[in-house]
Protein backbone atom coordinates (compact mmCIF):
# COMPACT_ATOMS: atom_id res chain seq x y z
CA UNK A 1 0.00 0.00 0.00
CA UNK A 2 1.02 3.43 -0.82
CA UNK A 3 1.12 6.35 1.34
CA UNK A 4 -1.18 9.58 -0.10
CA UNK A 5 0.90 12.67 -0.78
CA UNK A 6 0.35 15.94 1.13
CA UNK A 7 -1.10 18.92 -1.43
CA UNK A 8 1.35 20.30 -3.09
CA UNK A 9 3.99 17.47 -2.88
CA UNK A 10 5.39 16.01 -6.71
CA UNK A 11 4.60 12.45 -7.26
CA UNK A 12 6.68 10.67 -10.12
CA UNK A 13 5.86 8.06 -12.30
CA UNK A 14 8.20 5.19 -12.26
CA UNK A 15 6.69 3.63 -15.52
CA UNK A 16 7.00 7.33 -17.44
CA UNK A 17 11.16 8.58 -16.72
CA UNK A 18 10.44 12.09 -16.29
CA UNK A 19 6.88 12.60 -15.70
CA UNK A 20 5.58 14.01 -12.99
CA UNK A 21 1.79 15.33 -11.12
CA UNK A 22 1.22 17.66 -8.26
CA UNK A 23 -2.23 18.36 -6.56
CA UNK A 24 -1.40 22.14 -5.60
CA UNK A 25 -2.93 25.57 -4.66
CA UNK A 26 -6.12 24.38 -3.26
CA UNK A 27 -7.77 27.51 -1.74
CA UNK A 28 -11.36 29.13 -1.47
CA UNK A 29 -12.14 30.52 -5.07
CA UNK A 30 -15.43 31.85 -6.66
CA UNK A 31 -15.68 30.08 -10.24
CA UNK A 32 -14.44 32.61 -13.25
CA UNK A 33 -18.13 32.38 -14.93
CA UNK A 34 -20.37 32.13 -11.93
CA UNK A 35 -21.87 30.07 -9.40
CA UNK A 36 -23.58 27.01 -10.06
CA UNK A 37 -27.17 27.11 -9.04
CA UNK A 38 -26.92 23.45 -7.39
CA UNK A 39 -23.89 24.74 -5.14
CA UNK A 40 -26.17 26.88 -3.24
CA UNK A 41 -25.14 27.54 -0.05
CA UNK A 42 -21.88 25.71 -0.15
CA UNK A 43 -18.58 27.06 -0.45
CA UNK A 44 -16.36 27.14 -3.48
CA UNK A 45 -13.02 25.85 -3.48
CA UNK A 46 -10.31 25.04 -6.34
CA UNK A 47 -7.60 23.00 -6.80
CA UNK A 48 -4.66 22.78 -9.41
CA UNK A 49 -3.07 19.49 -10.90
CA UNK A 50 0.08 20.31 -12.85
CA UNK A 51 2.00 17.53 -14.96
CA UNK A 52 5.30 18.26 -15.40
CA UNK A 53 7.71 16.45 -17.98
CA UNK A 54 11.67 16.21 -17.13
CA UNK A 55 11.90 13.32 -19.07
CA UNK A 56 13.68 13.14 -22.65
CA UNK A 57 10.29 13.11 -24.85
CA UNK A 58 7.17 13.97 -25.06
CA UNK A 59 4.19 12.48 -23.20
CA UNK A 60 0.54 12.76 -24.65
CA UNK A 61 -1.44 13.32 -21.79
CA UNK A 62 -4.89 13.09 -20.81
CA UNK A 63 -6.98 14.34 -17.55
CA UNK A 64 -10.38 15.03 -18.03
CA UNK A 65 -13.59 14.71 -15.62
CA UNK A 66 -13.57 11.04 -14.84
CA UNK A 67 -9.86 10.83 -13.65
CA UNK A 68 -10.38 13.49 -11.07
CA UNK A 69 -12.19 12.78 -8.08
CA UNK A 70 -12.91 15.04 -5.22
CA UNK A 71 -13.82 13.60 -1.76
CA UNK A 72 -14.29 16.10 1.58
CA UNK A 73 -15.01 15.57 5.32
CA UNK A 74 -14.26 13.21 7.61
CA UNK A 75 -16.82 10.16 5.76
CA UNK A 76 -15.23 10.94 2.43
CA UNK A 77 -18.30 12.75 0.68
CA UNK A 78 -18.09 13.51 -2.52
CA UNK A 79 -17.30 17.36 -4.02
CA UNK A 80 -20.01 19.34 -5.86
CA UNK A 81 -17.67 19.44 -9.01
CA UNK A 82 -18.55 22.07 -11.40
CA UNK A 83 -17.78 20.85 -14.66
CA UNK A 84 -18.51 23.87 -16.38
CA UNK A 85 -15.92 26.36 -14.68
CA UNK A 86 -13.15 23.32 -14.37
CA UNK A 87 -10.32 23.61 -17.36
CA UNK A 88 -9.12 19.62 -17.77
CA UNK A 89 -6.26 18.51 -19.82
CA UNK A 90 -7.64 16.69 -22.98
CA UNK A 91 -5.08 15.25 -25.69
CA UNK A 92 -2.07 17.30 -25.03
CA UNK A 93 1.38 16.28 -25.86
CA UNK A 94 3.65 17.75 -22.79
CA UNK A 95 7.11 18.29 -24.24
CA UNK A 96 10.06 18.34 -22.07
CA UNK A 97 10.42 21.17 -20.01
CA UNK A 98 7.05 21.75 -19.89
CA UNK A 99 4.14 21.89 -17.78
CA UNK A 100 0.49 21.68 -18.29
CA UNK A 101 -2.29 22.25 -15.58
CA UNK A 102 -5.51 21.12 -15.34
CA UNK A 103 -7.64 23.63 -12.56
CA UNK A 104 -10.79 22.40 -10.79
CA UNK A 105 -14.07 24.30 -9.40
CA UNK A 106 -15.66 22.24 -6.68
CA UNK A 107 -18.12 23.36 -3.66
CA UNK A 108 -18.88 21.29 -0.07
CA UNK A 109 -20.17 22.46 2.90
CA UNK A 110 -18.39 24.73 5.03
CA UNK A 111 -17.80 21.80 8.24
CA UNK A 112 -16.72 19.63 5.35
CA UNK A 113 -13.67 21.37 3.83
CA UNK A 114 -11.45 21.01 6.52
CA UNK A 115 -10.44 18.08 5.19
CA UNK A 116 -10.29 17.29 1.48
CA UNK A 117 -9.08 14.65 -0.56
CA UNK A 118 -8.01 14.58 -4.15
CA UNK A 119 -7.18 11.23 -6.52
CA UNK A 120 -5.87 11.62 -9.42
CA UNK A 121 -6.04 8.89 -12.44
CA UNK A 122 -3.81 10.09 -15.32
CA UNK A 123 -3.75 9.00 -18.84
CA UNK A 124 -0.54 9.06 -20.16
CA UNK A 125 -0.10 7.42 -24.10
CA UNK A 126 -3.27 6.13 -23.72
CA UNK A 127 -2.44 3.75 -21.01
CA UNK A 128 -3.94 4.55 -17.52
CA UNK A 129 -1.47 5.21 -14.47
CA UNK A 130 -2.16 3.96 -10.99
CA UNK A 131 -4.54 6.08 -9.05
CA UNK A 132 -2.66 8.47 -6.62
CA UNK A 133 -4.34 10.29 -3.96
CA UNK A 134 -3.46 14.13 -2.33
CA UNK A 135 -4.37 15.11 1.20
CA UNK A 136 -5.34 18.63 2.17
CA UNK A 137 -7.59 20.94 3.72
CA UNK A 138 -8.51 24.45 3.49
CA UNK A 139 -8.82 25.38 7.58
CA UNK A 140 -11.74 27.45 7.12
CA UNK A 141 -12.72 25.64 10.27
CA UNK A 142 -9.91 25.17 13.11
CA UNK A 143 -11.60 22.75 15.56
CA UNK A 144 -9.42 20.90 18.63
CA UNK A 145 -7.60 18.47 17.07
CA UNK A 146 -8.41 15.90 20.33
CA UNK A 147 -12.48 15.98 19.68
CA UNK A 148 -12.49 14.00 16.74
CA UNK A 149 -13.58 9.90 17.76
CA UNK A 150 -12.99 6.37 16.57
CA UNK A 151 -10.73 5.44 14.00
CA UNK A 152 -10.22 9.13 12.67
CA UNK A 153 -8.23 10.12 15.90
CA UNK A 154 -5.71 7.71 14.82
CA UNK A 155 -6.09 7.63 11.07
CA UNK A 156 -3.58 9.16 8.48
CA UNK A 157 -6.34 11.52 7.54
CA UNK A 158 -5.79 13.09 11.51
CA UNK A 159 -1.87 12.90 11.26
CA UNK A 160 -2.11 14.65 7.87
CA UNK A 161 -4.52 16.88 9.38
CA UNK A 162 -2.50 18.02 12.18
CA UNK A 163 1.00 18.25 9.94
CA UNK A 164 -0.78 21.11 8.27
CA UNK A 165 -2.14 23.08 10.94
CA UNK A 166 1.28 22.78 12.72
CA UNK A 167 2.76 23.86 9.08
CA UNK A 168 0.75 26.71 8.80
CA UNK A 169 1.13 27.78 12.53
CA UNK A 170 5.05 27.60 12.19
CA UNK A 171 4.35 29.65 8.81
CA UNK A 172 2.80 32.83 10.83
CA UNK A 173 5.15 32.65 13.79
Amino acid sequence: MYEPNVVGDWHEYDEHAGLRVRVHRLEAAEPPRGRDDAAEGMTYFSVRVTVENRGSRHFGIHLEDGQIDVRIGPDGESAFIDWRNSQFIEGFDVYPLRRATAVLYAAGPDASLSQIDVQIQLRVEEEWTDRRLWAGGLGLHEGPVGTHTGALRDGLAHQVSTFLRDQAEEGTA
